[in-house]
């Protein structure tokens, strides 16, 4: 399946992007889960005192390990993360969506804020 640019341009993908379909959500049904959890702040919590036992709870797979532990929402992102499950986890990077948003541009946040104003 081809994703079609936000220029309408058909074919063409979107830079940055992965998308999120069925394998995608089973490749990162672990992730999402403890993602989901932190709805909990007990859990936040628990997360902040132990990340790698936290993790290790949930299952993650080494990818998904490593792209916590390095604070890599795109990797995260590729290893099966939903953004709106992951959104709970970069909150507690201290990170949010448009945090993400730029570093799937690669733009600065405020280029990226730019962006969405301009196309309002």
């Amino acid at each position: 399946m081809t994703i079609t640019a936000m220029t309408g341009e058909p074919g063409k993908p979107i830079p940055g992007t992965h998308l999120f379909d069925g394998d995608a959500a089973q490749k990162g049904y672990a992730l999402n889960a403890m993602c989901y959890s932190f709805n909990r702040a007990e859990n936040r919590e628990a997360f902040r005192r132990d990340e790698a036992e936290y993790c290790a709870r949930f299952n993650l797979t080494p990818d998904q390990v490593k792209a916590v532990a390095d604070r890599d929402i795109l990797g995260m992102i590729a290893a099966g993360g939903n953004i709106y499950y992951l959104a709970k986890l970069a909150g507690i990077f201290g990170l949010n969506v448009q945090d993400v948003g730029a570093r799937q541009t690669g733009l600065s946040v405020e280029a990226f804020k730019q962006r969405l104003l301009d196309q309002a």
